[in-house]
Formats: structure tokens, C-alpha cells, sequence
């Protein structure tokens, strides 16, 4: 590294958030970006660690040191060059990934870990404003047709890698855009979507054709695909969200969150909610069930719409304040986490379990709660209810959806629900036909999306020329 003692030198610094009071009043991205003298002392924290962990903590294999100290060497262009080598949208990652590779730094062992996210940030958003970023078309065409069902992170990182590669790539969307859950699920606080539209221009240049309102196996048949293309790529993600069988259910007021986050994000992009039962937060009081990221969005969201309260409920119980470093490390550690999202106001309560929805006139008014003991059961006599009038059921999702596409392909599934495909060679049962991203290993982060996506391109190349240079 080219400051070997820098990270005894300089202290973590990272990217600060505008005030609470301030970011709730609207929905753009409100992280201050670091100066460029402070991103490149925060890489010269990077150690000469030799072994580098922060690499086993990446899915997609991100070379941290290498473009950390092509940044401290003030080596911008190369370092952007070099994070591009291993993903395809360090954008994304850059503003949503929760950084397993911080967690999996060395220095995270004795000391606080290097801002590998921020500086990741920091080097693509120079290089799109340097204009190092051009698209990449092949030099020849391949005469191959591959098509791409979800241009969420994982079709786009597939359909990216194999237009480079010389095929002729069609993506297939049931939305009016591209992006997936980057589009219609992240926040726009949390990201922009001029960023997905920056990339949709460069993969479009780069020869792959974007098919909208495609809803293979409803509006489109799957078959059609395996009789005109060459392979088929299933990336479709894991939409079949948890649910919450209990009385109640059917009020009024009580909805998945992924009905309601989509909603906002169509709204700040002007798209039409054609049919589409409004669902606002505005002047309520807000329940949500689930204390995942998806949870902490809706919690963000209802807050910008002017929600009176929002409270978050957790079935398990409180982590710890702080991980044991030495017991955990290099492993993501289980510890308390505040959302910038919850830092807003939220009230957060853990080991609670909801046992029915309570309504009048076919509303929802409360939720009726019982806390758990440590072995998950029902502590008597700690019953309480919550008002609501606006349930969020933010509880995960459980597979991909099997009605339409794989239903009509027949496809075998895995003991989860999801499509099986192993990791070596993302081949489903059906013969040219490959998965990958959630609807292969289930709802997961944004850079095993893209890892997957990557991976997957190579496989398809493989099969269809018998050879490939795609990096695995």
C-alpha cells in the first residue's frame, strides 16, 4: 500500500446524512458526499493486511486493495477501471450494499474498518463524471439470441456481460421500466433512479433490446421463448412475500409492504398507478411488521408522506449493542443496527408477536400484541395492542412467484420454492434454460444479484460458443 501507516494515522471518516428534520421533506438522496482529499486519506487507511478479507466478504470479489491505493496515489481512472473489472454497478452497491466487506476487514479486528462503500461510491461517481464510462459493444456479433426474463440487478449485470460478449441479448420486463426492486422497491432517498436510466442508455448502446410490459407467463407465453432464443436466462426475483395469516388479515389498512413502496417510487417518477388502490401514510399511525431493510424503507417512506407515528415490530429479539469482534470477524456480525431510516423517529420493539388485527366498519384501528420469552413463546398477561391505522407486513419473502412463467415451464423447483440451479453452472432441469439472482437462491442483497448475474453470463456463453473469456 502506498501509506503502509495510515491507518495508524488517520481516524474513519464517513459520508454524513442531512438532518432528519431536513431529509423527511423530501424523497432525493440526502448523503453528503466526502471531499476528494478525505476519500483518498480514507483509503491510505487500507493496511498491507496480506491476507485480504474484505475480498471473502464480497460477493462479487471486488479488488478493495488494489483500488484503494490507486486512489490514495491519486490514480482515479485506473481505479474505476479496475472496481468495473469485477461489477457491473458500483453505483448501486455503493449507496445500498450493507458492506459485508467492512465487516470482513482487518483493521475491523483492533480498530473501526476502512470506508470501503463510501470510497466505492466516491470512484464510480467520478469516473461517470470524468466520462471514463462509455459504452463497450462487442467487436463482432456472435449470431446468438439469449433471452433475459427481470431486468432487476441480476438480469441487467446477465444481459450487460453477454452484449459485451457478442450476443444479441433481449430483456424481458413485466413493468413499464427497468431496474426491478432497484425501480419499484429501493426508495428513491436511498437511490436515485436517473442512475438505473444512466445505465439502461449504456447497456442499450451496447446492443441489448429492453422488452416492457412483457409479462412472461401472463401476457407472453414462456414457451415462446425456448422456441426463439438460443438460451434463456430466468431472473425474475423472489416477489412471493411473507404473509401473516391471523384475524384480521382482510381490513382495510393491512398491506404488504412491497404494495406500498412501489406506489411512491412511481409517483416521484410520474409514472401512472393505473387501477391501483392508493395506499398512503400521510396523518396515520403506522405499524410495521418486520425489521428487515424492507421494513426500514417503509418506515422512511411513511415518514416523507407525513405519517403521526411509525412503530416497528420485530419478532426476535434485540441483538446485542455491540459483536464480540473476536468471536465473529470476518462473518457479518449480528448487532444492533439503526437505519437512517429509524434514526427518523421510529419506535422499535423486539421479541413481539402480533396475534390479530383489530378493525371497525372494516378498517383497521389496532394491532393486538404479546411479548416472547428467549425460547419464542407467549410471556402471559404481557398482551398489549397498538393503535393503527396503517399495517405494513414487511416480513421477507419466501420464494419466487410460481404462477405463470414457471408454472407453464414445468421447471423443477428446490425444497425452498425456488428455481434449482446449482452455482457451477446455473442450468435449471429444462435444456437451455439457466436462473439466476433471488429467484435462484432467494430474496438476497443487491451484489449477490449482480454476482449471479455475472456468473450466470458465463455459463450462457460457454454453452452457446464452447468457450468463453467472461471472468467467472
Amino acid at each position: 500500500m502506498g501509506k503502509i501507516t495510515g491507518f495508524l494515522e488517520i481516524d474513519r471518516q464517513d459520508r454524513k446524512y442531512q438532518p432528519a428534520s431536513d431529509r423527511i421533506r423530501h424523497f432525493k438522496e440526502f448523503v453528503i458526499p466526502l471531499g476528494e482529499k478525505a476519500v483518498r486519506d480514507q483509503a491510505s487507511r487500507c493496511m498491507d493486511c496480506g491476507i485480504p478479507y474484505c475480498h471473502n466478504g464480497c460477493p462479487v470479489n471486488n479488488q478493495i486493495p488494489d483500488w484503494n491505493d490507486l486512489v490514495y496515489r491519486d490514480n482515479w481512472e485506473e481505479a474505476c477501471r479496475n472496481l468495473h473489472s469485477t461489477n457491473n454497478f458500483p453505483e448501486f452497491t455503493g449507496r445500498i450494499c450493507p458492506a459485508p466487506c467492512e465487516a470482513a476487514c482487518t483493521l475491523n479486528l483492533i480498530e473501526q474498518p476502512v470506508t470501503i462503500k463510501t470510497i466505492e461510491c466516491a470512484i464510480v461517481d467520478r469516473g461517470w463524471a470524468e466520462g471514463w464510462l462509455p459504452p463497450q459493444p462487442a467487436a463482432r456479433r456472435s449470431g446468438k439470441k439469449v433471452a433475459i426474463v427481470g431486468s432487476g440487478p441480476a438480469g441487467l449485470a446477465c444481459a450487460q456481460q453477454l452484449s459485451r460478449a457478442g450476443h444479441e441479448v433481449h430483456v424481458f420486463e413485466k413493468n413499464a421500466k427497468a431496474g426491478g426492486l432497484l425501480r419499484y422497491g429501493i426508495p428513491d432517498f436511498k437511490m436515485e433512479k436517473h442512475l438505473i436510466d444512466r445505465r439502461l442508455s449504456q447497456i442499450e448502446a451496447e446492443g441489448a433490446t429492453f422488452h416492457y410490459g412483457a409479462h412472461i407467463g401472463v401476457t407472453m407465453k414462456a414457451k415462446t421463448l425456448l422456441d426463439e432464443f438460443d438460451a434463456v436466462v430466468l431472473a425474475g426475483g423472489s416477489e412471493h412475500p411473507r404473509d401473516l395469516p391471523i384475524e384480521g388479515r382482510d381490513l382495510r389498512g393491512v398491506h404488504f409492504a412491497m404494495d406500498f413502496l412501489p406506489q411512491q417510487n412511481r409517483r416521484n417518477s410520474g409514472e401512472p398507478l393505473l387501477n391501483i388502490e392508493p395506499i398512503l401514510a400521510g396523518g396515520k399511525h403506522v405499524v410495521v411488521i418486520g425489521g428487515g431493510d424492507t421494513g426500514s424503507d417503509c418506515i422512511g417512506t411513511s415518514f416523507r408522506q407525513g405519517a403521526i407515528s411509525v412503530t416497528q415490530l420485530e419478532i426476535m429479539p434485540a441483538p446485542p449493542e455491540k459483536e464480540n469482534k473476536l468471536l465473529t470477524w470476518p462473518d457479518w456480525p449480528l448487532k444492533m443496527r439503526t437505519s437512517s431510516s429509524q434514526a427518523e423517529g421510529a419506535a422499535r420493539d423486539f421479541s413481539v408477536m402480533t396475534r390479530r388485527l383489530i378493525g371497525e366498519g372494516g378498517q383497521v384501528t389496532a394491532i393486538e400484541c404479546v411479548r416472547l420469552d428467549d425460547k419464542m413463546q407467549a410471556i402471559a398477561g404481557s398482551e398489549f395492542d397498538l393503535k393503527a391505522d396503517l399495517v405494513l407486513l414487511a416480513m421477507g419473502f419466501v420464494h419466487p412467484v410460481h404462477e405463470g412463467m414457471l408454472a407453464e415451464l414445468g421447471i423443477a423447483l428446490d425444497k425452498r420454492g425456488n428455481v434449482a440451479a446449482d452455482t457451477a453452472t446455473y442450468r435449471t432441469t429444462l435444456d437451455k434454460v439457466f436462473s439466476a439472482g433471488d429467484m435462484r437462491r432467494g430474496q438476497s442483497l443487491v451484489v449477490w444479484a449482480i454476482r449471479e448475474g455475472r456468473q450466470a453470463a458465463r455459463e450462457v456463453d460457454l454453452f452457446l460458443m464452447g468457450e468463453t473469456t467472461l471472468p467467472r
